[in-house]
């Protein structure tokens, strides 16, 4: 489904999860990201976001925002598939299939401490090694090797958008996992620091709005989503227009 230039996957979460084990399994150095409103607006005025988002090989709509525009332009998307909720599925798969994973961003600690939390729920779980997010470019070089050597399947990138979109698109090849995935504050989750919004926010489409109460700073950022919306309502007009011009 194309939102604003952006070629969202319309895969239910189960089909997700199937693409997503192929995916463990190929080798191919496949690449998922989970776009929100925010980060389809920020695309059309960031062109190595956009590069990014076109080279992936799966793109879940995490934000209820993208469902709802996929029913204002008139194809809707079958459901939200919330990247943080994939990745627990993904995860689980890992530690049943002997799959080793890859934790990388947030602040220093973090990592370490999410890796010690998801091998206390997924009791076979592998967790090959660990780096936080704050890394500079001189970096780069001895991190991707180190994800390289650990024979990691899955590789966890949470630096935020679009930093993460852009920092896996162009070391995908090599880092040769068979699959990364961007997640922004997944491993804050994870780790215990950020509470995650109750099922009941999550049901009703305003987990958002839970994350920007939690996490106030996050409120200027939330401008993006009337400007999506705008925009997209806008699009299917142009839309109508041209087909009965």
């Amino acid at each position: 489904m194309n939102i604003l230039g952006v070629d969202v996957s319309a895969f239910t979460m189960e089909q997700a999860v199937k693409i997503g084990d192929d995916m463990l399994n190929s080798g191919k150095n496949s690449v998922v990201f989970t776009p929100n409103p925010e980060i389809i607006w920020s695309a059309g005025r960031n062109e190595r976001l956009k590069s990014a988002l076109d080279s992936a090989d799966l793109l879940l709509p995490d934000g209820i925002g993208v469902v709802i525009a996929s029913k204002i332009l008139g194809n809707p998307l079958p459901e939200r598939v919330a990247g943080y909720d994939f990745l627990h599925k993904i995860l689980e798969l890992c530690a049943d299939e002997g799959k080793k994973v890859y934790l990388l961003g947030s602040a220093e600690g973090v990592a370490e401490k999410a890796a010690e939390n998801l091998k206390k729920q997924y009791q076979n779980l592998q967790i090959a090694g660990t780096h936080h997010g704050y890394f500079t470019q001189e970096d780069e070089p001895r991190i991707i090797k180190e994800i390289r050597d650990s024979g990691a399947s899955l590789l966890v990138v949470c630096l935020g958008a679009p930093k993460q979109e852009i920092w896996i698109a162009e070391n995908r090849d090599k880092t040769a996992v068979s699959m990364a995935i961007g997640v922004g504050g997944a491993l804050d989750v994870i780790a215990g620091n950020v509470r995650r919004a109750p099922i009941a926010w999550q049901k009703s489409g305003f987990e958002w709005l839970y994350r920007a109460i939690c996490q106030p700073s996050r409120i200027p950022r939330l401008v993006a989503i009337p400007k999506f919306m705008l925009a997209v309502t806008w699009s299917r007009i142009r839309n109508s227009k041209e087909k009965t011009g």
